[in-house]
């Protein structure tokens, strides 16, 4: 009898062991699930661009963000207890998240986008802080200390700030009659995407002049000075905005940035990096539906229209000015005389969105500095303009860039000597090799 009930006795603990066994196993999985989920989501908020320094180690900070009153620098996010957030609890990076609070109380700069993480919701939360816990490699790196010059570095502003211009903890709900597609599309843009940090205009106190509210014309409008380029608008306007796109145009601008009418540059170059290009296709074609349902700003705004005036006088060797033979000598190898580009290889200039706008600003920075079309998983090629700072001065990239901003119907603004000398100092580029005035 002894023995039997040494038997049984084994078995129940055999049993219990292995329950105990599986359940860990459960949990584990569970654990896993939470993480990987976290994971997707800080890529679709694209944490990582901010958050890790050129050539550093992925979120430990030390990435240098520009800001009118000077630079702010990144913090290490990775789940180092010393010099990260290994310490803090849910509570404190939701506070972080939702508030712009840290755990020791001050008020983060509104280079964080605290007011769209606002409206992420707890599900989304709560997997983001499972995947910097427990799916980031711990990093033992000191923040830096903020460019900022005294009394402009003074925390209690931002508080004040907070306290105005701070949504606060608010997930986003859709209203009523919104499709799933939509409502989908919309949570992305406003909460983790926080498209309108670039994308809507700022008032006085550099807050956004919206956040969220699809009715107001200002969001998501374009116009936002981002380091030397201007944002374009996301609503469904002509010229400059969406509206000559389809939604599987905006999929694939946003999977392999670019399209049949545009090509990304600047810090949207990152942004499909580092985050579109790791999204699923239903989560890309929601952000696009609901970026297509946006009524107009620029209601008054027309089709563009080809005119093939420039072209056929080109094509027939009458180059009306000094821009026009820049242009043919510089650019129409790739954009082709025509404005027309080749295919995705090499943009369309006639009818860009970029070229719509009253501000050359972005124009002008690409012939300055050049730029490559990000290599993705669908798109491996990152073809690359070289850049003319050392080549052309002030006075031919004005001349070059007016030239492209009104030929084949384009409607945007001049190019002035003014504001090429100003991008090329902000940009710090080198000046031209021939410091030449007048026609080349």
């Amino acid at each position: 009898m002894k023995y039997i009930d040494s038997l049984r006795c084994g078995a129940v603990a055999t049993a219990c062991m292995l329950s105990l066994s599986l359940g860990a196993s459960a949990a584990s999985a569970a654990d896993q699930v939470q993480i990987e989920r976290g994971a997707y989501l800080a890529r679709a908020g694209d944490c990582i661009a901010c958050h890790t320094a050129k050539n550093g180690k992925p979120f430990a900070g030390g990435y240098p963000l520009s800001t009118p009153l000077g630079k702010v620098y990144s913090t290490n996010i990775t789940p180092d207890p010393t010099t990260g957030i290994g310490t803090w609890t849910y509570d404190d990076f939701a506070n972080l998240m939702r508030r712009g609070k840290t755990k020791e109380g001050h008020t983060v700069y509104p280079a964080m986008p605290y007011p769209s993480y606002a409206h992420i919701d707890d599900a989304d939360m709560h997997a983001l802080y499972a995947y910097f816990m427990h799916g980031v490699a711990p990093v033992s790196q000191a923040n830096r200390v903020n460019d900022i010059p005294w009394p402009l570095s003074m925390r209690w502003p931002l508080t004040v700030w907070r306290w105005v211009f701070g949504p606060g903890p608010r997930p986003y709900v859709a209203s009523a009659g919104t499709s799933v597609e939509v409502a989908r599309g919309a949570y992305l843009v406003q909460s983790l995407g926080h498209c309108g940090s670039c994308h809507t205009p700022r008032g006085v106190g550099l807050q956004e002049l919206s956040l969220g509210d699809d009715a107001n014309p200002a969001f998501l409008s374009g116009g936002a000075s981002i380091d030397g380029w201007i944002a374009p608008s996301l609503r469904n306007d002509h010229g400059d905005g969406l509206a000559a796109m389809s939604t599987a145009d905006i999929v694939a601008f946003l999977k392999d940035g670019r399209n049949g009418h545009v090509a990304s540059f600047g810090a949207m170059n990152d942004v499909v990096m580092n985050s579109m290009q790791h999204m699923d296709d239903a989560d890309l074609t929601s952000i696009a539906a609901y970026l297509k349902s946006l009524w107009p700003a620029k209601q008054a705004a027309l089709p563009y229209r080809y005119d093939p005036a420039i072209a056929t006088a080109l094509y027939h060797g009458q180059v009306p000015n000094a821009g026009a033979q820049i242009y043919l000598d510089r650019c129409a190898g790739c954009h082709r005389s025509d404005g027309k580009g080749n295919g995705l290889a090499f943009p369309a200039l006639a009818g860009n969105p970029v070229l719509q706008t009253n501000d050359p600003t972005s124009a002008i920075h690409i012939v300055l500095s050049g730029g490559s079309m990000p290599a993705t998983r669908t798109a491996p090629s990152a073809i690359t303009m070289g850049p003319y700072a050392a080549i052309l001065n002030d006075w031919q990239i004005a001349e070059v860039v007016t030239f492209v901003q009104t030929s084949w119907g384009n409607r945007g603004g001049k190019a002035t000597e003014p504001q090429v000398a100003n991008l090329r100092k902000f940009a710090e580029l080198p000046a031209s090799a021939a410091q030449v005035t007048g026609t080349p």
